[in-house]
């Protein structure tokens, strides 16, 4: 029977019905795309000519700015959605409406100069040295005055939105603090007031490492799970164990256990589903807010395997056809990396 299931930061309810989809292991027969090679790629080492200056780059000692010798590089989008990072942002009235300057920052984090290594194939230094790329950025544009909060996503696949297959993430520097994490803000501070000041995210961790059946993965840093309330097959969810409101504290150590937790979960979905096409992205406390204690930060990892439709679309509720339980367990049975 389908079950309605609520997510107990955010009370937003998802369907679960298996009945309207298909088992587990229908869904690796989605066809792998495989990255193609070619001197056309701006994001390719030897290429930096075909984007804007970089802004960051870890380098080998005596390469110079803009040239090859980089191991993760950051530029300026060239079609920034956001921009400039200077002027008025305050709200103003149009008529009946609100409306806002759309000032800002949007950058491209190029993982690296290898075409086709993503993160769920990539060594595991690879993935730290990326890990380490997202705090120094985020670190970068705390204090920026037109910058109230700072995002970073991945596209990975054309199907999820990447318009480039060489791997890379996004990162918008925005005005204002996105409705969806200022729905969970208020549905954490709405969990600690009604117990005891408990975080919902620290309980969410010791709940379901007792039950176990939503487990993905676990190191000592960090645990990856199948939500509750998932609202797409296959969603994973990873928490930090140490309750903390900022992503970009994280001690190295931590870096290194969540680039572990990270790249065992992606390397899961695309070794299990053949390489689906997913989003993923970081949610982390608003830049100044009190330091964030209150909230405790999080990356959703959402793959591209279904379509919201006009009941999704008409509702607000999502219809997610493979139950969470399933999802983790067919995961958790994909063979470990080499």
């Amino acid at each position: 029977m389908p079950e309605l299931r609520q997510d107990l930061v955010t009370q937003a309810w998802v369907a679960v019905a298996t009945e309207r989809g298909r088992r587990p292991h229908d869904f690796a027969a989605v066809a792998e795309s495989v990255p193609a090679v070619g001197t056309s790629c701006p994001f390719c080492e030897g290429n930096e000519h075909m984007t804007p200056p970089e802004v960051m780059a870890y380098r080998a000692p005596g390469s110079a700015a803009n040239g090859p010798g980089w191991q993760l590089r950051v530029v300026s989008n060239l079609y920034p959605a956001f921009g400039p990072a200077e002027g008025n942002s305050e709200a103003y009235r149009v008529g009946l409406y609100t409306a806002m300057n759309g000032l800002g920052l949007h950058e491209v984090l190029i993982n690296s100069p290898r075409h086709a290594e993503d993160l769920g194939l990539a060594p595991i230094e690879a993935v730290e040295r990326v890990v380490r790329g997202y705090i120094d950025r985020y670190r970068a544009h705390e204090q920026h005055a037109a910058v109230k909060y700072t995002l970073i996503i991945v596209n990975h696949g054309r199907a999820a939105g990447a318009s480039r297959e060489h791997p890379h993430a996004q990162l918008f520097g925005i005005p204002l603090v996105p409705p969806v994490v200022e729905a969970e803000i208020r549905g954490v501070e709405r969990y600690r007031r009604a117990n005891e000041g408990r975080c919902p995210y620290c309980d969410i961790i010791d709940y379901e490492m007792g039950q176990g059946e939503r487990i993905v993965y676990a190191n000592d840093g960090f645990v990856v799970m199948a939500p509750f309330a998932s609202r797409v097959p296959f969603e994973c969810l990873i928490l930090p164990r140490r309750h903390d409101g900022r992503f970009e504290r994280m001690s190295p150590g931590e870096q290194r256990q969540f680039a572990e937790a990270l790249r065992d979960s992606l390397g899961r979905l695309r070794r299990g589903l053949s390489n689906p096409p997913y989003n993923f992205f970081i949610h982390t406390a608003p830049h100044g807010r009190q330091g964030g204690q209150g909230y405790h930060w999080h990356l959703e990892v959402l793959p591209k395997l279904s379509i919201a439709a006009g009941f999704e679309l008409g509702s607000g509720i999502m219809i997610d056809t493979v139950t969470p339980e399933q999802a983790a367990a067919f995961l958790r049975g994909v063979a470990d990396q080499a």
